[in-house]
């Protein structure tokens, strides 16, 4: 009973602040620099979380082989292979650092 309860305190107080900008802010709209900001949010959280998952929380668990097929798996979904390609090149890039 407890953790429904908490499932649903933590409901609302999500719907209350997803509610917040759109109320404080009305029919304006946001300044560029805070719509770049808010634009970048994401990637830059996301980013994070790939470090994090690679080196462990204190560094201590970084593997050279994933590093360097997350680092080919980006290289070359920059080089604008789709991301499907992109992952299977650095899974392969990564399982070829392993074998050697």
């Amino acid at each position: 009973m407890r953790l429904w309860l908490s499932i649903l305190a933590v409901s609302a107080a999500n719907s209350l602040l997803k509610a917040t900008g759109p109320l404080a802010l009305g029919d304006r709209r946001l300044p560029s620099t805070a719509r770049r900001v808010v634009a970048l949010m994401a990637p830059v959280l996301l980013a994070g979380l790939i470090v994090v998952e690679l080196a462990g929380p204190g560094w201590h668990e970084l593997d050279g082989a994933q590093v360097l097929g997350v680092g080919v798996a980006g290289l070359a979904w920059a080089a604008r292979a789709p991301m499907l390609v992109a992952v299977l090149v650095g899974a392969a890039a990564a399982a070829a650092v392993r074998l050697l």
